[in-house]
Parts: structure tokens; C-alpha cells; sequence
């Protein structure tokens, strides 16, 4: 197999790990837990979500997170961002990168979004563009990539039709979900051999979901596709509210174990990873799911 020698983390916890969770977490404890992401060595946390907070009341605070933390230099600071209206709060808050967000499945995007897929890209283009003007990155998400929940199988050209819609409107990155956890290993590889010859593989990040086990064996035939850059979730926080029985996110503690040990630098120090994980677990008041932290609690140690 061929794999990279570096790749990028970028840590979504503070966003989609907390979106689903009924315990709302303080936001002073919030912002601890982010300054000890920043203080771990990764180099991109998304910080929260400038959604409706009545959508999604675990992050109604996003504004005061974003302004609360420590900058560090050389951490990107992103967001997720629906609409204008969010964006102007987006923008309030100085956040470094603009992430705006769609399904690949037209049944998801209007349970996610209240919108048809037709409706949505105008209102994104119109953040992106403005996201830009203002000098900011920009990133785009697609959801249900690899399965929905109410379509379930999600013909790949649908991917590519949508992929190449958010790049048409200006985005730098694609991330592509695995939002229910059903991808495996031959099926990553078969739709990363469709897009990547539309699109080049630094222009592509994954995002695994690990409902069934998978993510990390998903992780593995994304590198040796020539993907380098991976979303994870601090102790596999996470899930959609709208995508029933989707579980946490591929671990960031257990994603760095691994490519540690396959000699893949991400710069980032597993010890202080592990320590802004059991603190937001302690915050929680429930075990995460990682497996690094499982062990750890076993034998006592990080």
C-alpha cells in the first residue's frame, strides 16, 4: 500500500461531537477544553456552529466560545455557517475558516436542512462568496456520501454532481461524510476512484463516522487513495440529529495511535490530546467511546 509520510487532522469535537449531546456544556468549559486542543498541537478545531440555536441548543453559545478562546498561532479556527445570517455572527466572532454544509442525498438534505438540494446551493454560494470577500477559507461539507438513512444507497455521479456544484461556487476543501457509518474499505476506494478524477486529492478530506466499526479500516484505503487530511472527534464525540442511529465520529486520539505508529506525522502530542480528552469527558459526565481512552482507564495511564 502506499501511504503518505505527514497528514492533517482537523479536530471536529467542539462542533459535531457536541451538536447532538442534551448536556448543555458551560462555555467557560468549553473554551478550557478548546485551548487544550490548541495547546495539543493540532492545526485546524472547529470551534462550534452559527446555526439557529434553537436548532441546535448544545452550541446556542457559539459566539462566546469563539470570541472566549486563546488564539494560537498557526490553529486555523473554523465554524459551520447555514446561512448569511450566520455568517454575520461568523464574522463577529473572527473566525479564520467559513464551512458551509449540504447532503448528497436530497431526503437527508431536507430533514438537515429544510431545503431541496436545488434550494440550498444559492444560499451557499452567497456565504462562500461573502466568506471570501471577507478573507476567509472556506470548506464545504456533504453529508450521506457513502449511505443515507432514508435513501439509503446514494449513487456516486449524485456525489459528484454536488461536489462539483460547492467547487463551482468557490470552495478550497470538500469534506466527504460518512454520516451513518455504513462505508467499508472497497467502497471508499471505489467512489475516492470516481472523484479523484474530477478533483485533486489535496482539494479532499474524510469524514468517518464509526456506527459499525469501520472508520479506521476506511482511514487506511483513504491513504493509500492519496488522501491526507481526516475530520475526527476528540474521544468519538458526536453524531447527527438527523440521521438516525448515527453514533460518534472516528476518535482523533485513536486516529493519531494509529498513524503514529505507521510513521505518519501529524504533529500532534497524543499526551496532551489525551489529557483535553478526559476532560471533556469528566465534563460530560459519561465514558466516551474511544478505544484509547478505554485503555487508559483500564490500566490507569494514557
Amino acid at each position: 500500500m502506499n501511504f503518505p509520510t505527514k497528514a492533517m487532522i482537523k479536530e471536529v469535537g467542539p462542533r459535531d461531537g457536541l451538536q447532538n449531546e442534551n448536556r448543555f456544556i458551560k462555555t467557560e468549559d468549553k473554551i478550557a477544553w478548546i485551548n487544550q486542543l490548541s495547546d495539543s498541537g493540532l492545526s485546524y478545531i472547529e470551534v462550534s456552529s452559527f446555526v439557529n440555536p434553537k436548532w441546535i441548543p448544545a452550541l446556542a453559545d457559539a459566539l462566546d466560545v469563539a470570541k472566549g478562546i486563546t488564539r494560537r498561532e498557526g490553529v486555523t479556527y473554523a465554524a459551520l455557517v447555514p446561512n448569511q445570517k450566520g455568517l454575520e455572527r461568523a464574522l463577529e466572532a473572527k473566525i479564520d475558516e467559513v464551512s458551509v454544509f449540504m447532503s448528497a442525498s436530497e431526503t437527508h438534505n431536507q430533514k438537515n436542512i429544510n431545503k431541496s438540494i436545488e434550494e440550498t446551493l444559492p444560499i451557499l454560494k452567497d456565504v462562500v462568496t461573502d466568506g471570501i470577500k471577507a478573507g476567509k477559507t472556506t470548506r464545504g461539507y456533504i453529508s450521506t456520501v457513502f449511505g443515507c438513512p432514508y435513501e439509503n444507497v446514494v449513487d456516486v455521479e449524485q456525489v459528484v454532481r454536488v461536489s462539483e456544484q460547492l467547487f463551482e461556487i468557490g470552495i478550497d476543501e470538500l469534506s466527504l461524510g460518512d454520516t451513518i457509518g455504513v462505508a467499508n474499505p472497497s467502497q471508499v476506494q471505489d467512489v475516492l476512484d470516481v472523484l479523484l478524477k474530477r478533483f485533486p486529492a489535496d482539494k479532499l478530506a474524510m469524514h468517518f463516522h464509526d456506527t459499525r466499526g469501520t472508520a479506521m479500516a476506511n482511514i487506511v484505503a483513504s491513504l493509500d487513495m492519496g488522501i491526507t487530511t481526516f475530520d475526527s472527534s476528540i474521544g468519538g464525540l458526536g453524531g447527527c440529529p438527523y440521521a438516525p442511529g448515527a453514533s460518534g465520529n472516528l476518535a482523533t486520539d485513536d486516529l493519531v495511535y494509529m498513524l503514529d505508529g505507521m510513521g505518519i506525522t501529524t504533529g500532534v502530542d497524543l499526551e496532551k490530546l489525551m489529557s483535553a480528552a478526559r476532560f471533556i469527558e469528566g465534563k460530560m459526565g459519561k465514558s466516551l467511546p474511544s478505544h484509547h481512552l478505554q485503555v487508559a482507564a483500564e490500566k490507569g495511564c494514557s
